[in-house]
């Protein structure tokens, strides 16, 4: 049966200002008795968290559907008009491939303009690297993208960003979600200004396209190989579909082959089980295509293309999937170089990455004499030093090791465009000293330490999985483990309380960084860095194992390599996971 609550929130849905087809949705569920779906779509409201909103589409409070849109769009136009006060105010309205995600889109530029805002509204589907370069190129006051990243189907999201084309930081954030949490859906002016609302064509898309091609480094070589690298690209039925194939014939590749199945935008990803590619299986079908074909690179990006997993041949000549620290690794070691190269490198340099983020990067920065920042994970962090930084130093590159790449600032979140774009430059960079991408991370582990990571997430839905992930954390925060695979812990971060805990003494410093997480890191006497994080986007707590050793040649790899998941599997036994 419902609970009070429940049974409350239900009663204002029925007689309250909803349309009718959300009412027999909503009838529908009482009169089946689906206490358990009823109950889950009202016992809280949908939150509009920092990076906005994110669930399951449906009917109810705690749901995706056009009156929780409403509601956090008038939040955010209410807060504009206090942000910008006696100014024009114009936002930015972009969508993905999921299922109603066009129709969110619209929703939500009707309300911007029901309230006197001037709306950019993408005509069809794009990235939501291509929104972020939309505000800051119409300069935008804020912007909005409808997308749930690599979501399972029945999801989908509100994404929000302030003028810099960053997701809201402090204190945005925070007021806007202040405004939100006062909406009642009488209060959501739905009575749009169409002549308000200006539709982006394609004839945009050659705009962010130049716009990237002018910042590649290495165009010539480019040139120079792209008629022979064969490239297999997906899009994984998302909005990469409308911009990787056309700036990668810009650059001059020219046998890239497209997984046709997977090219048709399309919500219910058909041929995939999650549209992740962190997952192998959703690279089931290029791999096929590549192994077809003898490829040389497989990109694949998620359906709001911000995130790029890529495949190459190993050591063994097999395909292999690399995680996001080795692509991360990757390209930082490209860009660093290729500015060594070119006599760019001043001292002024820096990257970014994020706390559970390969450390391998930080080794690279350093002996290069470029300075590697930490940052909470989240892009918007990443865009706030960008931002804090403008004028002052100049940024390389930022990554997060679940797939997300930025690589200079006319973007502000990641950006799976360009990055396509800098991995196929990148191959052909390698191609050029004689190497494949795989040789090439072999011998970046010689010279700079072999990294091994490891990401194990455990999916707990529900109210009660997220009761049991709180639980979780809060057992590690007050019992953290003295041994990890039989190695001492040294250090406890926790990032929460914002403190670094020296075991042996019982000493506290503060940690550096200001902004606070529920994050919790325990580094061991050996410089292995595992961390805790519950997920922000998804019903997961995640653990990320980050072990090192030396590698001597890369004769010893497949060797080093064994030993070191051998040792990331005892970590994770020791954390009962």
């Amino acid at each position: 049966m419902l609970s009070a609550e429940v049974q409350k929130k239900v009663e204002s849905w029925l007689s309250g200002n909803y349309d009718e087809a959300t009412k027999q949705e909503l009838q529908q569920l009482i009169d089946s008795q689906n206490w358990a779906e009823l109950n889950d779509a009202f016992y809280k409201d949908l939150e509009f968290g920092t990076g906005g909103l994110r669930g399951v589409m449906g009917v109810g409070s705690n749901r995706m559907n056009q009156y929780t849109v409403g509601m956090a769009t008038q939040g955010l136009a209410n807060y504009l008009k206090k942000a910008f006060p006696n100014q024009p105010i114009s936002v930015a309205v972009a969508f993905d491939s999921r299922n109603n995600s066009a129709f969110f889109a619209q929703i939500t530029a009707n309300i911007f303009s029901a309230n006197g805002i001037k709306v950019y509204l993408f005509e069809n589907l794009r990235p939501t690297p291509q929104l972020s370069f939309a505000i800051r190129y119409f300069k935008c006051q804020s912007g909005v993208v409808i997308t749930a990243s690599h979501n399972p189907r029945e999801y989908n999201g509100y994404k929000a960003y302030w003028n810099d084309g960053a997701q809201l930081i402090p204190p945005h954030d925070q007021n806007v979600i202040w405004e939100v949490e006062q909406m009642k859906i009488d209060d959501v002016n739905f009575n749009a200004q169409p002549q308000l609302i200006e539709k982006l064509s394609t004839d945009f898309d050659e705009i962010y396209l130049q716009t990237i091609l002018n910042h590649l480094p290495n165009t010539a070589l480019s040139q120079k190989h792209g008629k022979d690298l064969k490239i297999v690209y997906s899009s994984l039925h998302g909005t990469g579909i409308a911009l990787v194939p056309k700036i990668l014939e810009k650059q001059g590749f020219l046998n890239v082959s497209i997984v046709a199945e997977q090219a048709i935008p399309d919500g219910n990803f058909p041929t995939v089980v999650y549209p992740n590619p962190e997952e192998a299986e959703a690279l089931t079908l290029a791999l096929n295509k590549a192994k077809e074909i003898d490829a040389d690179l497989i990109l694949a990006t998620d359906p709001d293309a911000d995130r790029v997993g890529i495949a190459v041949k190993n050591l063994r000549n097999e395909w292999q999937l690399l995680n996001g620290n080795q692509t991360g690794v990757l390209l930082m070691y490209y860009l660093i170089q290729t500015y060594k190269e070119q006599g760019k490198l001043t001292g002024k340099e820096y990257i970014v990455k994020t706390i559970v983020t390969s450390y391998l990067i930080d080794q690279i920065a350093e002996k290069n004499g470029v300075e590697c920042m930490n940052t909470l994970t989240g892009f918007k962090y990443i865009a706030e030093l960008i931002r804090f930084f403008e004028g002052k130093k100049h940024f390389i590159a930022g990554g997060e090791e679940s797939y997300g790449y930025l690589i200079n600032d006319f973007v502000r979140d990641k950006d799976a465009i360009s990055a396509c774009a800098y991995i196929a430059e990148m191959t052909a960079w390698a191609k050029e000293k004689g190497f494949t991408l795989f040789e090439l991370l072999v011998n970046i582990y010689v010279e700079y330490g072999f990294f091994l990571e490891k990401l194990v997430s455990l999916t707990k839905k529900g109210q009660q999985g997220a009761e049991e992930i709180k639980a979780i954390m809060e057992n590690y925060r007050n019992n953290p483990p003295k041994t990890l695979a039989g190695i001492r812990v040294l250090k406890v971060r926790d990032y929460q309380k914002q403190t670094e805990k020296d075991v042996l003494t019982g000493e506290l410093f503060p940690l550096e960084i200001t902004h606070k997480s529920n994050v919790l890191q325990f580094i061991t006497e050996d410089g292995s860095i595992i961390s805790a994080r519950p997920s922000g986007t998804e019903p997961k707590i995640k653990f990320y194992f980050s072990v090192r050793t030396q590698l001597s040649s890369t004769s010893e790899f497949e060797a080093t390599e064994k030993l070191l998941q051998e040792k990331v599997a005892n970590m994770a036994n020791d954390l009962g996971i």
